[in-house]
């Protein structure tokens, strides 16, 4: 026997639907909340952390210096590699800090990326040299298979030519310690 007062079963699955849309946004707020409110973490990982160096052989970028390789950061001493443009913004911000830590004694080196010389003799002319090598890569190809998605970035390459740190973006004023601090890590 049906009880007559009882709603038909069909009435009360509609009522429960009624609230699902509402049940389903209020998830999607929560959600969007949790994601504002929880610190982000901002490092990028890369992946060749404590790996070798790729393999590459890359020409001079400008006549009187000579060419890259990554057989050059295999001679038993620290050093940054710094990949950078003569048309990049965040480039020039950087040089200050990149002279400072020239003058400091670190040895750098440099990775042009789709630059013409007579652009980046101007910008070394403007902006100081702090490279002791700078290789020309033209097509990108050293650039995307050390994992860079663009400029500038330095890596920390140990005294056997292994990666030990990658710093994405310019070189500020307060990453110069930090910098130091990996390069003496590295040795």
């Amino acid at each position: 026997m049906t009880d007559p007062s009882a709603p038909p079963a069909n009435a009360r699955r509609r009522s429960w639907t009624i609230w699902l849309p509402l049940v389903l946004f209020g998830a999607f707020i929560v959600l969007v909340l949790f994601g504002l409110f929880r610190p982000a973490d901002r490092n990028v990982a890369s992946a060749l952390i404590d790996r070798p160096l790729p393999e590459f052989t890359l020409p001079a970028s400008l006549p009187d210096h000579p060419g890259l390789s990554s057989q050059d950061f295999a001679d038993g001493q620290p050093k940054l590699l710094n990949i950078f443009a003569s048309w990049c913004l965040p480039c020039k911000v950087e040089a200050p800090q990149l002279a400072q830590l020239a003058a400091a004694g670190v040895p750098i080196e440099g990775i042009s990326v789709r630059d013409r010389p007579e652009a980046l003799r101007a910008f070394l002319a403007e902006h100081g040299n702090p490279y002791d090598r700078i290789g020309a890569d033209d097509s990108g190809a050293v650039q995307l298979a050390l994992g860079s998605s663009g400029v500038p970035e330095t890596y920390v390459i140990d005294a056997k030519g292994r990666i030990r740190y990658q710093h994405i973006g310019d070189i500020r004023p307060e990453h110069v310690p930090l910098l130091l601090e990996k390069l003496e890590a590295a040795r």
